[in-house]
């Protein structure tokens, strides 16, 4: 009995990894949830459950909107900007389709929403759960999962980006933007942003970090060349997919110190997110040293 457990959870925990992701923007997180999801499926054995994969997803997103509330106290605190743990998605078989849900921008519109409107949109809107589903999941009604759900999409649509596919084109933006920041091409670089460009970076309070948001094409552009010429000497740049959208993670001595994303729109970029903390950055330095 014992190994058929096993196996059901290993059929299953791709699927749980990549929900218990977007639920809490770590993957360090997200893989210890998933171990807790298992304990309580271990414990509870298989006899009376008709469905593992309902069982295991009502215990993990109980699981995760407990977390988030615990968290959310913890993030108002966080020194600076908190961006969710980067993840390698061109090395990562997701069983989700909609990759558009791993990216930074919509990872970071989902922080605005309280656990449960979370829970609610990630498995109504990604997942593709009935409201029936949604409710039992979350111990819900049906009625109150659909006034959460409005109130998800009312909160994201008024943030709501165009997310769209990468490409070739992707591909030179992204060689361009190196180069213009390398060589210190403020006037190229700057052709590269959108007017209205936002730049986010989270260090933790541990690495050197812009504290706020940081708005506009010349404010961004000398941003980027500034801290390219204090912090870039050395580093060894593996340019990658990072949460489906193309980016830039710097090593130095093998470990991660710096992973860039960029948030692209046609032949621009409208947005840049930095992660320098290093705890966000464990799970790329162990990848690089394997």
């Amino acid at each position: 009995m014992a190994s058929s457990i096993e196996e059901l959870f290993l059929e299953q925990r791709p699927y749980l990894v990549s929900l218990a992701y977007r639920m809490v923007g770590s993957m360090a997180d997200a893989e210890d949830l998933v171990q807790e999801t298992y304990v309580r499926w271990n414990e509870a054995g298989t006899g009376e459950i008709r469905s593992p994969r309902a069982f295991l997803t009502t215990i993990l997103t109980r699981l995760a909107m407990n977390h988030l509330a615990s968290a959310r106290v913890r993030r108002e605190q966080y020194v600076g900007t908190w961006l969710p743990e980067p993840i390698v998605t061109s090395k990562t078989l997701d069983p989700v389709e909609l990759s558009e849900s791993l990216t930074m921008a919509f990872l970071v519109l989902l922080e605005r929403l309280t656990p449960v409107e979370r829970a609610v949109f990630l498995l109504r809107e990604v997942f593709d759960y009935s409201h029936a589903e949604v409710a039992e999941i979350t111990a819900r009604s049906e009625e109150a999962c659909r006034q959460a759900q409005r109130r998800a999409k009312q909160a994201l649509r008024e943030r709501q980006q165009r997310f769209q596919p990468q490409s070739e084109a992707a591909e030179r933006l992204m060689a361009q933007f190196g180069q213009t920041v390398q060589q210190g091409d403020l006037e190229g670089l700057m052709r590269l942003l959108h007017d209205d460009i936002t730049a986010y970076s989270d260090g933790g309070g541990i690495e050197r970090a812009a504290l706020n948001p940081i708005h506009g094409s010349d404010r961004v552009a000398r941003f980027m060349i500034g801290i390219t010429r204090k912090g870039g000497a050395g580093l060894e740049h593996e340019i990658t997919e990072i949460n489906s959208q193309p980016g830039i993670i710097g090593f130095r001595d093998g470990k991660a110190r710096t992973v860039l994303v960029l948030d692209l729109d046609a032949d621009r970029i409208r947005a840049i997110y930095i992660v320098t903390n290093p705890q966000k950055l464990e799970r790329l330095s162990k990848e690089k040293q394997r």
